[in-house]
């Protein structure tokens, strides 16, 4: 099934939700009806006189036609009810005029419903008192012409002393179904075709909604008012040959579709992610790990149960083979256009959930400040392609939107498809790594996190080898051990340093050299430190740094002459990670021996 035919499902089996206002989350709106911001509230009695007005700024649903829906520029086509300052004050006689002729047969037609919330309304717009009950209240804006400012404010209704209910029309279902009941019957005039989303048949939606995600307010999934630029000529003869859509499978699809964005939808850069189960089962997000770092330190055997149990959890609740759908959308501009869908997936529950619980198994580390965890896909992209703007300690690593959006898909693509980790993201983060010059500490300690997360699943991934992050001193890897072997010697000068002093050691300086030219630029680090630092260790300190050293460079040798100054590879950063971890881990070996 496609992306529209499970958003029709996930409203059939959400439809006790629509028109139902819950805290912090946007409604769902009913067949006919679109999601808002209210501005201003008008309160009106049953004779349709004035009562009171007040600024409001919330979400509302209001009843809207398929070419209110799909207005804009100065096209005339007013909403039934809630609309715009513009058309209800009579600053635009037109839009005015058209408002209270469509509101009127909407009466007329209610009338014979008993339906009495819509006549008072009707009333108060037609006497033509807003503009000085506005006034009065202070909720008009004026220009130096002494036009109004505010146009576009949305207007909202209550009506006072019409039966027992909420006054406040857009909460009102009897209205939902008095306004669907009638607009489906205007339009339902013999003219039926079968969907193509559901098989059934009805009357075929002429204009498709726009507004799926707020970033991209009038751009649309599905757009066929274009009969004139080649969009389907030399095809078709007409729009209805090229795809026939009912306007309740349209109307379905594109307000489950809001109410998903809206609530569950996650923004990168200029798209946006959605992960849902049309049952309304809860599903993790694949833009995040199933564990979040900061809830605790767990070492590497306790993140590896935790996890598991998280899965577990959500396996229970989510049956085996109910579908979990995962899709991504983009707008080539922000009003207007297109809007791609650019990912779509379907999986059953177990399958998308062990896909889950793979990547943050396999792209995960170990830190002693951290505990163990899988990087966010954000910060991976960030590290890989971003920039540190500024030199402070402050400083945050910047990437372009456009960059963070395409290169966050393809990651998350990986994490859902079980895909090998893109290579050039890899290389990428490599290559950032041998600079950490261009980064403040704290930002240089996350992108080696982050380098041997990726640097780990990708070895798993391509060559099947599997990296502990544990330290493995005896690890038979020239690379792992001269980057060891950088750690110490970055260690060994650190250790004479003043708490204050913010100087790099002569190791991290020349780390991008160490990286091409391992054996050059370690006899000149070697010699640097024993000339200058050596003096100022403790004894101790000496003799663990001395033993140490020379038990990696034993390591080194007993790979051969000829790859001693032959560039590293990028096991090197493990190694140097892992190092460093072991001498910043409380009550270990290692400080017990300096002491």
């Amino acid at each position: 099934m496609g992306l529209l035919q499970k958003a029709v499902e996930t409203y059939d089996a959400m439809e006790h939700l629509a028109g139902v206002f819950e805290d912090k989350k946007e409604p769902l709106a009913p067949i006919g009806h679109i999601c808002t911001k209210a501005t201003i509230e008008i309160t009106v009695d049953r004779n349709g006189d004035f009562v009171q007005a007040q600024k409001v700024d919330q979400k509302i649903i209001i009843p809207v036609t398929e070419k209110s829906a799909n207005r804009s520029g100065t096209s005339v086509r007013p909403h039934p009810l809630c609309d715009q300052l513009d058309y209800l004050c009579g600053s635009n006689e037109a839009k005015k005029t058209a408002y209270l002729k469509q509101l009127e047969e909407w009466v007329d037609w209610s009338s014979e419903k008993a339906y009495e919330k819509l006549k008072p309304i009707m009333t108060y717009v037609a006497n033509g008192t807003m503009v000085n009950d506005l006034t009065k209240t202070g909720l008009l804006k004026f220009n130096e012409n002494g036009t109004i400012k505010n146009t576009r404010d949305v207007i909202c209704w209550r009506v006072v002393g019409v039966g027992d209910g909420d006054t406040a029309v857009w909460t009102d279902r009897e209205l939902y179904k008095n306004h669907i009941d009638r607009y489906f019957q205007k339009i339902n005039n013999g003219m039926t075709q079968i969907s193509m989303i559901s098989g059934k048949r009805g009357p075929m939606a002429a204009l498709h909604m726009k507004g799926v995600y707020a970033p991209a307010s009038s751009a649309k999934i599905i757009s066929s008012n274009d009969s004139t630029n080649f969009t389907y000529r030399g095809r078709f003869l007409n729009v209805e040959e090229a795809l026939t859509i009912g306007y309740v499978d349209s109307q379905k699809a594109h307000n489950a579709l809001k109410w998903i964005v809206a609530n569950q939808g996650v923004s990168i850069g200029k798209r946006v992610f959605v992960c849902w189960n049309p049952q309304g089962q809860e599903v993790p997000m694949p833009a995040f790990p199933i564990i979040n770092y900061n809830e605790q330190k767990r070492k590497p055997t306790e993140y590896k149960s935790d996890l598991y149990k998280t899965i577990l959890g959500y396996k229970q609740s989510l049956p085996e083979r109910a579908d979990v759908v995962t899709a991504s959308f983009e707008a080539a501009t922000p009003k207007s256009g297109r809007l791609a869908v650019t990912y779509y997936n379907e999986l059953q529950g177990s399958d998308f959930l062990d896909r889950l619980q793979y990547w943050d198994e396999t792209c995960c580390w170990y830190d002693s400040q951290w505990g163990t965890s899988s990087p966010l896909i954000r910060n991976i992209i960030k590290f890989a392609f971003g920039v540190q703007r500024g030199n402070e300690e402050s400083s945050k690593v910047e990437v372009d939107e456009k960059i963070m959006g395409q290169f966050f898909q393809r990651i998350m693509v990986c994490r859902i498809e079980k895909a090998a980790i893109p290579i050039d993201i890899v290389r990428a983060l490599i290559q950032r790594t041998h600079n950490p010059l261009a980064y403040n500490r704290k930002n240089r300690k996350q992108l080696q996190f982050i380098a041997c997360a990726v640097i780990r699943k990708y070895k798993l991934d391509r060559f099947k080898e599997e990296w502990d992050m544990a330290l493995e001193p005896e690890k038979r890897d020239r690379s792992y051990q001269y980057g060891r072997l950088l750690a110490v010697l970055e260690k060994a000068e650190r250790d004479t340093y003043d708490n204050d002093e913010k100087r790099e050691p002569n190791a991290i300086r020349m780390q991008s050299v160490f990286v091409q030219r391992p054996g050059y630029a370690t006899k000149i680090i070697v010699d640097q430190i024993k000339s200058a630092y050596y003096p100022r260790l403790k004894p101790g300190q000496r003799v663990y740094y001395e033993k140490l050293i020379g038990e990696i460079m034993q390591m080194i040798s007993e790979t051969g002459d000829e790859s001693y100054n032959k560039p590293l590879d990028e096991t090197y950063i493990l190694g140097y990670y892992l190092q460093k971890n072991l001498f910043y881990t409380k009550k270990t070996e290692a400080e017990e021996e300096v002491k």
